[in-house]
């Protein structure tokens, strides 16, 4: 439970609360003495003059020391919260109302005294505290002349010992316990809203882990049933775009699952696929071998001839097999990168048609090709496109019956120039033209005696390296026609040397 984020900005607030209230205990206190100070300098600021005038202290120009004792007895029950200290001109103290016991100064400083009477709206001015060494008080004093000359002053501690004592009682009675009263209350409410407050703010973050939850229940594999972007369709803050933007994860990652998944279902299906159509020229081979090592005083040597040319041929037809394997997976591994570079196709598809001249004459095949020599450059890997035309073409002798011709035909369209490959063949069926560039794909047209087909998955890797496409379609009458398109080259398409 501690582990939730609301239990921990819970617990967060309760701290900051509590730093707070004693943050604020404690400016409240020092703020209130301040103040306390200011008002009663303030409101005694002509004590000391008021004391000097109406007692008479002064009588002929000179200090009534009786009049100052009658003044000492009668503030002494009048008001014990005061002090009252006769001065001499360096400070010195020469009389005083308070417990002589409790006298621990025998001069105050003058620094506070002259300050003050120098500006009598400064507050507040704190003086030495005759009664401790380090301790310093709000005061009220004026000065006492004699004979035209300044005799000493009469300096008034306005919160004396009486007053300590009072104020500490008050602290420590009912003034502490309102005030007490007063924090924890504060306290409860403030914990009492911010946590109401957490509570609708987490609420949404709340949600979105239930619909993590959710998606890690279900392996990853699909999105929650109810998406973030269903539930808020407006994004508002930061939490509707996290919750946005795991609705996009969570359905890339199920995707990108399905999409292994499929891919390890393809991958066990061509294991199995290669392991047959390795195991079978293997399998022919070793058997005709076999034979010609058990048979050879037997069997003729026209026999014998045949025998190994069986053999030959299928271990011809094995290496092939081997050699397109190797070729896909370096291109699916993006191992085998394009080179690209302007060149004429038109002289290309002439150069390859005439390589495979003598394959379609032992066919009794004709080859034709149509299209102008003045098309455009293409840009394009020249070696890699050779190898795609000699898989399209080589198949379409393949699959033409003898005395019909296979047809190659240029034409520019818009920024693509394309390139049929046609043959006079039984074409493809419906069932399986959307699976007839998948590797190892054998369609029920396909002519069983030869190996399974890797040739057509190796052109379509190869195309969409180049920035290409190939597609297929069946003739009218008889036939299929793959196309494959390039893009015409422009000058700004050579990479910057």
């Amino acid at each position: 439970m501690i582990r939730t984020l609301y239990t921990r900005l819970a617990l967060g607030l309760f701290v900051l609360l509590v730093a707070v209230g004693l943050v604020y205990s404690v400016i409240s206190l020092y703020s209130l003495r301040e103040y306390n100070a200011s008002l009663n300098q303030e409101l005694n600021r002509d004590l000391a003059k008021k004391l000097v005038q109406d007692r008479n202290l002064i009588n002929e120009g000179r200090l009534d020391e009786a009049a100052l004792k009658e003044l000492f007895s009668l503030y002494m029950a009048i008001n014990p919260s005061i002090e009252i200290y006769l001065l001499d001109r360096e400070g010195r103290i020469l009389s005083y109302s308070a417990d002589p016991e409790k006298i621990k100064r025998n001069q105050v400083s003058l620094a506070p005294i002259q300050r003050l009477l120098d500006d009598m709206a400064a507050y507040p001015v704190l003086g030495d505290d005759p009664r401790s060494h380090d301790r310093q008080k709000v005061f009220s004093v004026t000065p006492i002349p004699s004979a035209d000359k300044l005799e000493g002053y009469l300096y008034v501690v306005l919160r004396g010992e009486e007053y300590d004592m009072a104020e500490t009682m008050a602290r420590s009675g009912h003034f502490i316990e309102m005030s007490a009263w007063a924090v924890v209350i504060s306290l409860a409410f403030g914990m009492v809203a911010g946590l109401a407050v957490f509570r609708l703010l987490t609420r949404r973050l709340t949600r979105l882990t239930g619909l993590v939850e959710q998606f890690e229940h279900t392996g990853m594999s699909r999105q929650p049933p109810q998406t973030w972007q269903q539930q808020r369709p407006e994004v508002r803050d930061e939490v509707d775009y996290l919750g946005v933007t795991f609705d996009h994860m969570a359905q890339r990652i199920a995707s990108q699952i399905e999409e292994l998944q499929d891919k390890d279902s393809l991958r066990r299906r061509l294991v199995a696929q290669v392991s047959h159509d390795l195991r079978t020229p293997l399998a022919s081979m070793q058997g005709y071998v076999e034979s010609l090592r058990m048979k050879r005083k037997v069997l003729s040597d026209a026999e014998q001839e045949r025998f190994l040319d069986i053999a030959l041929e299928e271990g011809r037809r094995l290496g092939r097999l081997v050699d397109e394997l190797f070729e896909l997976a370096a291109l699916e591994a993006r191992e085998k990168q394009p080179q690209p570079e302007p060149f004429a196709a038109a002289e290309l598809i002439y150069d390859v048609s005439h390589k495979h001249v003598p394959e379609a004459e032992r066919k009794n095949l004709v080859l034709n090709v149509s299209g102008s020599l003045s098309l455009p450059l293409v840009y394009g890997d020249l070696a890699m496109t050779e190898r795609v035309l000699d898989n399209l073409i080589s198949n379409a002798i393949t699959y033409s019956p003898a005395g019909e011709s296979v047809e190659l035909a240029l034409a520019l369209e818009g920024e693509r120039l394309t390139v049929r490959v046609s043959d006079a063949g039984p074409g493809i069926p419906e069932q399986d033209r959307p699976h007839i560039f998948e590797a190892f794909y054998r369609g029920d047209a396909r002519n069983t005696s030869g190996h399974a087909g890797l040739g057509l998955a190796i052109a379509r890797r190869i195309m969409e390296m180049q920035g290409g496409t190939i597609s297929v379609f069946n003739n009218p009458v008889c036939g299929a026609t793959f196309e494959i398109r390039l893009p015409v080259y422009q000058d700004n398409d050579l990479p910057p040397k």
